[in-house]
């Protein structure tokens, strides 16, 4: 069986939803998986099990000096992917000619085009910043044109951020794990339980979210919030002082506290604003939502309307208050059945197109093409 070596950008206990299914277990069908982690506290390698190798951060710079260094034989392996960076991914196409692999970069998401946006909407955007990331992008998408195949979350991404790209690619978009679907346990309250889960900030707009709540005359619902900041969480809600005793606030601290959580509520609320960043990909907690068959509401953009039907397998509506909360009066006044059926038909029309094993065939085959 042919040797495929992932070098993530991830810390060694970090949460690996994505990875873990695709890589660790499906392709591991297909190939002998190994993949490279880093840590902050390690300072010298270790293989952790039979999967996994964990470098210290500072070997981040030279992997694969580093993984020669402790035995690892690169004629071994016919396959490097990089995850995300580009430091790394620079290295990795360094060494390419001497040890004759073949290497994929995997864009799961475009982090420096978050954080440029984020600084905007906060109003600290420079014209430098706008610069720098010309310049990166120019950088990067030479070195991506250097690979032999790219692996983007969806088209859109490349098309938006990366358009110089002409290297051969192969969309690996968020999918659900068709062995792990959680149950949904169904609560004795009559109220609809709504529930979020991410970060939240100025770029999210959640607000938004919570105004067309704060308008709603009925008090049949419940807003379920998780965040890993709960103080800005606080903040938000308190504008709202309509709506306080329909919130609960959590901090899930694991993916599985976050999964058990989901499966007691009923919608997901996964509205974001219609901006480029957004509408590229399908956010990882909408593949949570309905793997535990929770609906979502989600923004009415190209992406989600190709894989959802509107009051069918979800709920699409356009990023305003007055939308959100017609759509959100609809729901409350649905019947807990009608509810559940629209979880299911979303589930399985995700086991249908969005399905690790089934992209992980998919890709093993565009590999041995290669």
């Amino acid at each position: 069986m042919q040797k495929f070596l992932y070098v993530t950008d991830q810390e060694e206990y970090t949460d690996h939803s994505f990875i873990g299914p695709l890589f660790e277990k499906y392709l591991n069908k297909h190939f002998e998986i190994k993949i490279v982690y880093f840590s902050k506290t390690k300072q010298n390698f270790e293989e952790k099990d039979e999967k996994s190798y964990i470098l210290p951060e500072k070997d981040k710079k030279n992997p694969i000096e580093a993984l020669e260094k402790n035995g690892i034989d690169f004629a071994d392996y016919e396959f490097v992917a990089v995850r995300n960076d580009t430091d790394i991914l620079k290295e990795v196409l360094r060494q390419k000619a001497t040890h004759d692999y073949k290497v994929a970069f995997r864009l799961s998401f475009p982090k420096r085009i978050a954080k440029l946006q984020t600084d905007e909407a906060n109003h600290k955007k420079s014209f430098l910043d706008v610069i720098n990331n010309k310049i990166k992008t120019y950088s990067e998408t030479n070195l991506i044109n250097e690979c032999d195949i790219f692996l983007p979350t969806s088209r859109q991404m490349r098309d938006d951020y990366l358009k110089d790209v002409k290297t051969r690619t192969f969309v690996i978009p968020s999918a659900i794990d068709p062995e792990v679907l959680q149950h949904n346990i169904q609560h004795e309250g009559n109220e609809k339980r709504f529930f979020y889960a991410g970060t939240l900030d100025k770029l999210r707009e959640f607000e938004t979210v919570l105004d067309a709540f704060n308008d709603i005359h009925s008090d049949k619902f419940k807003i379920m919030i998780s965040s890993k900041d709960p103080e800005y969480t606080s903040d938000m809600i308190s504008k709202f002082p309509n709506i306080q005793d329909n919130v609960e606030v959590y901090n899930a601290k694991t993916k599985q506290e976050l999964l058990e959580l989901i499966a007691k509520a009923d919608i997901g609320l996964a509205s974001l604003p219609d901006i480029a960043l957004f509408n590229s990909s399908t956010p990882m907690k909408v593949l949570d939502y309905y793997s535990s068959a929770i609906p979502c509401v989600m923004t009415h953009n190209e992406n989600n309307s190709s894989i959802f039907e509107d009051n069918y397998s979800g709920w699409l509506c356009e990023f305003d208050k007055d939308s959100i909360r017609c759509k959100l009066e609809h729901i409350i006044n649905l019947s807990k059945d009608e509810v559940t059926e629209v979880g299911e038909n979303g589930q399985k029309r995700l086991l249908d197109i969005r399905n690790y094993e089934r992209i992980a065939a998919d890709l093993a085959h565009q590999l041995n093409i290669l």
